[in-house]
């Protein structure tokens, strides 16, 4: 059985990596909603927990949503999001391609300028078979 963690606990061990590393493999990752700055900064425990829960990208850093591994491994996880990625990366094609091919609908998230890449276009407006 899954360990049960309570929210006393996440605010105790806000500052251990350990303890936040263990709850998110342990499918908790909601304790990042109570990590410390340094910890929501680190690349390691961010990238294991969108991972394990894309939604985790919503705790983490502004450095680390503008990072292309975290995020697009948030995104294949949980297309929706996307909307928390930096600017920078809801243009970029891969994040772009990763999104709207798990859902077309995130491409409301995305900027207007990758939405006119031919193959990301293409995803969106497939031609009609006649």
């Amino acid at each position: 059985m899954d360990k049960e963690y309570k929210i006393e606990d996440a605010e105790k061990h806000s500052s251990d990596k350990a303890f936040m590393m263990q709850a998110i493999d342990d499918k908790a990752s909601w304790v990042l909603a109570y990590a410390d700055e340094k910890l929501l900064a680190d690349k390691e425990l961010i990238l294991n927990a969108v991972k394990v829960d894309g939604q985790a990208l919503y705790y983490a850093s502004k450095e680390l949503r503008d990072d292309k591994d975290v995020v697009l491994e948030a995104v294949k996880n949980k297309w929706l999001i996307v909307k928390y990625a930096s600017k920078r990366l809801r243009a970029d094609k891969d994040v772009a391609i990763a999104a709207i091919t798990a859902n077309k609908d995130a491409a409301i998230y995305l900027t207007d300028e990758i939405l006119t890449d031919k193959d990301v276009d293409l995803i969106l407006n497939p031609p009609q078979a006649e």
